[in-house]
């Protein structure tokens, strides 16, 4: 790759990483605790930064690297709209999302027990960027992040 595209993988790198910061600072310090999806979501940032490190310093694997990439931020993309369509109620959440009706007669241990937990529902927006939520932003940059990196992917040899 071009030392061109290389300046632009490391800005893509400082982007991701600082989205993944972004993440924890509104988790640890703004106090707004991230439903089951959210942590989900974070995954293809790590599995990224990761891998586009390996292609920096290691060179090999380059054309593979870019395709896992572009596959990595499609799948995010897919995961990202699906939260986003349950917080806009388009689909119902998983299991894993509910969190148990406090409506329904709960022992006090049980009730103590989930307090402890403290599940956040996946349709339940605590924190909003310029009127968004953030499994809307997530949606759109993993989706730009997936087509840049099939474009790279695709014009590997060219470069």
């Amino acid at each position: 790759m071009s030392k061109k595209n290389n300046i632009f993988l490391i800005l893509i790198l400082l982007v991701i990483s600082l989205s993944l910061l972004g993440a924890f600072f509104i988790e640890y310090v703004l106090n707004h605790n991230p439903c089951k999806l959210c942590i989900y979501e974070r995954i293809p940032y790590i599995l990224s930064i990761l891998l586009i490190i390996e292609f920096l310093f290691f060179k090999k694997n380059g054309k593979i690297t870019l395709l896992i990439l572009a596959i990595t931020f499609s799948i995010s993309t897919v995961l990202a709209f699906y939260h986003f369509g349950i917080e806009q109620e388009f689909f119902s959440e998983l299991s894993m999302c509910n969190i148990k009706n406090t409506s329904e007669a709960l022992s006090k241990e049980e009730l103590l027990n989930q307090l402890k937990q403290n599940n956040v529902s996946c349709r339940d927006v605590t924190f909003k960027l310029f009127g968004l939520s953030l499994a809307s932003i997530n949606t759109i940059f993993s989706f730009i992040l997936s087509v840049i990196f099939l474009k790279l992917f695709l014009n590997y040899e060219k470069n």
